[in-house]
């Protein structure tokens, strides 16, 4: 169609047959950068600053205003660590600078980042990459860098045009032990079968895949992961199995994140190291923790099937003495404690509570009212939960809204509330069903020191801030604790949630909205 965008992600034959299918190539274009964008954003941090760019040699030569070189005297270690902190082309530039100089980069552990040898006017992941310039780049940096490899990021090349260089780069990363990759395939295919190469370079303690498809098992069964402590999965194609073999030969794996795989997975967790699991933006039909003694953190984010159509997450934790931060729950799934699934009415016992549980995160659309129900239940699995986090869904048809005489009853759930010293509410509107909870917990709770509401962005969800503002100031009139309300600018059902902020283990509560903002803002 004129006047139409040209594609940023999708190729030719693609397009072609994504239009012979009767869909618009362009929605599919724009999906795409939608998931490369949620990738980028969940890959790790490139452990280096960003330094301006080098003046150039000669102008160094020219500049006679400076006898001294004084930079040059430093010690080499201290030099060494200058040179590692500058982007790669930058390091390598300053072999030029001195005698002294020359070695240095050659000597200092390789840090790559392709994104550093984009073009002029290419910005990283805004526009595509032009794939031979800088796979030309990366080849000759990795053939002339001797190693150690210590940190690499490959994320602007279109690897299926590129594939014999992606196996001598991989040759060579293994040769030279590299430690910390991310490999991400740009723009597609998206099921790119990944080299058997990756899955035997011992030396990996940090690796992030993304837009690939997993070799065939027999593969994966002979991969070899021994210092291997975070794995991260985007976007690849998999089949049921492929994860928990990965897992059983990282046996020291702490931090599994999964993003973006969409084959309605089946996630079974056996590991003796695994510390974080993080599931966003996927679908899986059935989580089972059936033996993971050091796991702290289980976060499910927007994972269920098709929560739209009454599809959720089937969930059962068998055996995690650990876990200390759980979230999101759905209401609506099926949640099974080691034998025993929890439904509303059953008798709590020892053998449905976990007990190690402080901080706890659900998903609740209080217009619906077999959600509200399942809440109270699921609440008294939890009798040592101290921080609670709610994430208020929009419903576009609420069946009900339960008044404050609903939570009056729920029975032991006053066990749970006693012990909350920390709550919010996020996606806040003031409909009667948030309302009527958030009465009720201010009633209720007794050690709460603070409660955190979150409006809506009133521009994605009608409704008036101040009217919503004006409730929460009368239900919380006469508590002690501190109540915050913040405002939201940020997109329809709240920001998206960041693997890095779930595996951050310096956040006590990776849930907590002041906590993260806190955090953010010191770095």
């Amino acid at each position: 169609m004129a006047g139409r965008t040209p594609f940023t992600n999708v190729d030719p034959a693609t397009a072609a047959a994504a239009r012979l299918q009767g869909a618009d190539p362009h929605e599919l274009d724009q999906t795409m950068e939608f998931m490369l964008r949620l990738i980028y954003t969940n890959l790790p941090d490139f452990p280096i600053y960003d330094c301006p760019r080098l003046p150039p040699p000669l102008a160094l030569a020219d500049d006679h205003s400076s006898a001294v070189d004084r930079l040059s005297t430093l010690p080499r270690e201290l030099l060494r660590g200058i040179v590692s902190r500058l982007p790669v082309k930058d390091a390598a530039r300053t072999a030029v600078l001195s005698s002294r100089w020359r070695p240095l980069w050659l000597s200092t552990p390789l840090l790559l980042h392709d994104a550093h040898l984009l073009p002029k006017g290419h910005r990283w992941p805004l526009t595509p990459a032009n794939s031979p310039a800088i796979t030309a780049a990366v080849s000759h940096i990795l053939e002339a860098h001797p190693g150690p490899v210590h940190c690499v990021r490959l994320v602007c090349t279109n690897m299926s045009l590129y594939r014999p260089q992606l196996a001598r780069w991989l040759q060579l990363l293994a040769d030279k032990g590299v430690e910390d990759l991310v490999l991400v395939n740009r723009p597609w295919p998206r099921d790119l079968p990944l080299p058997a190469a990756l899955f035997s370079i011992a030396t990996l303690t940090r690796l992030y895949l993304g837009q690939w498809k997993l070799p065939d098992t027999a593969v994966l069964r002979g991969a070899s992961f021994p210092h291997l402590r975070e794995l991260g999965i985007c976007c690849v194609f998999m089949k049921r199995g492929d994860v928990e073999c990965l897992v059983a030969r990282s046996p020291v794996l702490e931090i599994l994140n999964i993003l973006g795989c969409m084959e309605e997975m089946r996630l079974r967790i056996v590991s003796d190291s695994l510390r974080c699991v993080q599931i966003s933006m996927s679908s899986i039909e059935h989580i089972q923790v059936v033996k993971a003694p050091l796991l702290e953190r289980l976060v499910m984010y927007r994972s269920s099937p098709n929560a739209a159509r009454g599809l959720y997450t089937k969930l059962r934790i068998a055996d995690a003495p650990k876990l200390r931060v759980l979230g999101y729950l759905e209401p609506g799934q099926v949640l099974e404690i080691r034998d025993t699934v929890i439904m509303p009415g059953i008798r709590t016992s020892a053998s449905t509570m976990l007990t190690s549980v402080k901080v706890l995160s659900f998903n609740v659309r209080f217009g619906v009212h077999s959600d509200v129900r399942k809440v109270p239940t699921f609440l008294r699995c939890f009798p040592n939960a101290e921080r609670l986090h709610i994430m208020s869904k929009r419903c576009d048809q609420p069946s009900d809204n339960l008044a404050l005489n609903f939570w009056e009853e729920s029975g032991p759930i006053i066990n749970v509330i006693l012990r909350i010293n920390t709550m919010s509410i996020r996606e806040f509107r003031g409909d009667p069903g948030e309302v009527a909870f958030l009465e009720y917990f201010f009633r209720t709770a007794r050690v709460v020191r603070t409660v955190v509401v979150a409006m809506a962005n009133p521009k994605s969800t009608p409704f008036s801030t101040d009217k919503a503002r004006s409730k929460v100031e009368k239900c919380s009139k006469n508590t002690a604790c501190i109540t915050l309300v913040l405002r939201n600018k940020g997109p329809a059902g709240g920001e998206l949630w960041k693997f890095k902020d779930g595996a951050d283990f310096s956040f006590h509560d990776p849930f907590s909205v002041a906590e993260v903002s806190r955090k953010q803002r010191s770095e």
